[in-house]
């Protein structure tokens, strides 16, 4: 069937629908076109169409998408959401059928339930659940039933349990959705599925998909049987795109990707893809200065334009020293780091607390409150020193609030920092006034509080999204003060995970090749690092722990990397060791 043919396929079919095809064969595009013929036939009134993806990125992407590709009059009757926002309009108004407080329901946010928890994580696939594990699942569903408090993971087996047993509920979805297009549908787990297939029943599915993307199949409930698994439960219409490339054409990025994934290098260069090679005896974050100015002329004398670009690491630490190298020498490069560590967000908590106003009568209070919140941000590291260093800090807390001096270097030291805090000339611009409460954490000396300022350079919260700023904005223009800043940062964050994925697309972004999962740039550096294995072994960061010959894995993961790029790919590399994926691509 040829091209034309399988999109009027796809255009004409009233019933379920599985594209599949590589990055950018047009699987989004032809979904909104089929949403906007069916917009065009006609709706009823308060009905939509809803697209669904676990990414914020796609989401933002094919907002932006849909702008060009459906009529302004109809873009009310699209709506573009992430499962987990979806599900947490159906739970915020109907969890109280399963036994949480009605009208009371609230997000327990990851950094919040890392703290909780003392930083467990759930059992790596095919691990059996721990005693500790096992006793946290009975604590959430009691924080869940007695106080309302729901955590990410838990919306979509909530979610399920919720359609599976009220039929008037999966009715009134249907009726409000008479058709869900399911983006992603390959990296689907078995809750979220689960959702959609008790749906299926009552309206049109579309999933989109492509396998070799699949990057996530390491997570429970994900793998390589879901496209089989979507095909057996729907019996939906098939269409394969092939490979067909719209996303960076002129190019041979996408032909680049997939040979790397099917181990077929040509030995040739490809258009649109080059390399720049590094001494790994010094960092390479160190290069990244070097690969952005040569990459920006090569750019500039092609005739290239570049308005975003992502440097993509293996892993979080390569994030954090390309930022460190980005934001070092005389002359710091501006850049956008995502991140996912709650230390991170609950920093930023403690650095709220401290905007917001300081009054002498309570000065104790605020100082069992600052070695509070710190104890949380310990406990969320989840060791065991850890954990004790909290009860600790709570330990002094509770003894500061009944009315005893501080008698430990922290506890005095939480002292000095309340009493600057309560010195600090505000002056209503949240990014200015975020820095001098960095500065002050600074100025302590303490380990424990500078390690906080540390962490805020990883949130650039003021540089990346503008929800956490307005919100304070809003505050200080309301009440001439921050009154309740971490209220205030705490919705933002809930609105950043629900909704956020599109802010501030220009410049530099930097974070790890699973980040960058669903997102699109003029350009991709991607880096690659020399990792010391023993006294004298080294091995290449794009070979994934544990991957074997022929590195299926590491290929399917670098694929993803590569084919972000709309216009340009930089490979950075060491000299050294070799790559077994890379060695045999001459770029």
């Amino acid at each position: 069937m040829i091209i034309c043919e399988r999109r009027q396929t796809i255009l004409d079919e009233d019933g379920h629908l599985l594209i599949v095809g590589g990055p950018g064969s047009g699987k989004t595009t032809i979904a909104l076109q089929k949403a906007m013929k069916i917009i065009e036939k006609g709706l009823q009134p308060g009905q939509s169409i809803l697209f669904l993806s676990f990414s914020r990125a796609a989401v933002a992407r094919v907002a932006q998408a849909s702008k060009l590709l459906v009529d302004e009059a109809a873009q009310s009757q699209l709506s573009l959401q992430t499962f987990h926002s979806y599900c947490w309009s159906l739970l915020k108004s109907h969890g109280y059928l399963l036994g949480s407080p009605k009208g009371k329901l609230k997000i327990l946010l990851p950094q919040d339930e890392k703290a909780l928890s003392g930083g467990l994580n759930a059992p790596k696939k095919g691990e059996p659940e721990n005693v500790k594990w096992i006793a946290w699942q009975e604590e959430r569903q009691r924080l869940f039933s007695e106080e309302g408090r729901i955590c990410f993971d838990w919306f979509a087996p909530k979610c399920s349990d919720l359609l599976e047993r009220c039929q008037l509920l999966r009715e009134l979805v249907a009726n409000t959705h008479p058709v869900i297009i399911v983006d992603e549908a390959q990296d689907t787990g078995d809750a979220a599925w689960s959702c959609i297939e008790r749906l299926a029943g009552h309206c049109q599915i579309i999933c989109l998909g492509d396998l070799d993307q699949q990057i996530f199949d390491h997570l429970e409930g994900v793998g390589p049987e879901r496209i089989d698994h979507i095909k057996a439960v729907l019996e939906p219409v098939f269409v394969d795109l092939g490979s067909d490339n719209n996303r960076s054409p002129g190019t041979e990025i996408a032909l680049f990707g997939n040979d790397i994934l099917t181990k077929t290098p040509r030995r040739a260069p490809y258009a649109g893809v080059g390399r720049q090679m590094y001494d790994p005896r010094h960092d390479a974050a160190k290069w990244i200065r070097v690969a952005l100015a040569r990459f920006y002329r090569g750019a500039k004398a092609e005739g290239l334009r570049i308005e975003n670009l992502a440097i993509l690491a293996t892993t979080s630490s390569g994030v954090a020293k390309i930022s460190a190298a980005l934001n070092g020498g005389a002359s710091p490069i501006p850049h956008k780091v995502l991140f996912d560590e709650a230390a991170v967000l609950l920093s930023a908590r403690l650095a709220a607390f401290l905007l917001e106003p300081k009054r002498p009568d309570r000065r104790a209070t605020d100082v069992a409150t600052c070695l509070q919140l710190l104890a949380s941000i310990r406990r969320a590291s989840g060791s065991a020193t850890a954990i004790k260093e909290a009860a600790k800090y709570l330990k002094w807390a509770a003894a500061i609030a009944a009315g005893s001096p501080a008698k430990t270097i922290l506890g005095k030291s939480a002292e000095v920092l309340i009493a600057g805090a309560s010195e600090l000339d505000l002056t209503g611009d949240p990014a200015r006034d975020w820095i001098l409460v960095k500065t002050l954490l600074y100025r302590t000396g303490v380990n424990e509080l500078k390690q906080v300022a540390g962490a805020l350079d990883y949130l650039i919260a003021f540089n990346r999204g503008k929800r956490i700023s307005a919100a304070l904005s809003e505050m200080w223009m309301s009440t001439g003060a921050y009154t309740t800043a971490r209220l205030g940062l705490d919705m933002a964050l809930v609105q950043d995970q629900l909704l956020a994925g599109g802010d501030d697309a220009q410049g530099i972004h930097v974070m790890t090749i699973h980040k960058s999962k669903g997102k699109q740039f003029d350009a991709v550096i991607l880096v690659r690092e020399s990792i010391r294995q023993g006294a004298n072994e080294f091995r290449s960061s794009l070979v994934w722990r544990g991957d074997v010959v022929p590195y299926d894995r590491s290929r399917k993961i670098l694929r993803v990397g590569i084919t972000r790029a709309r216009c340009y790919v930089l490979m950075l590399e060491p000299i050294f060791p070799k790559c077994p994926i890379m060695s045999d691509h001459r770029l």
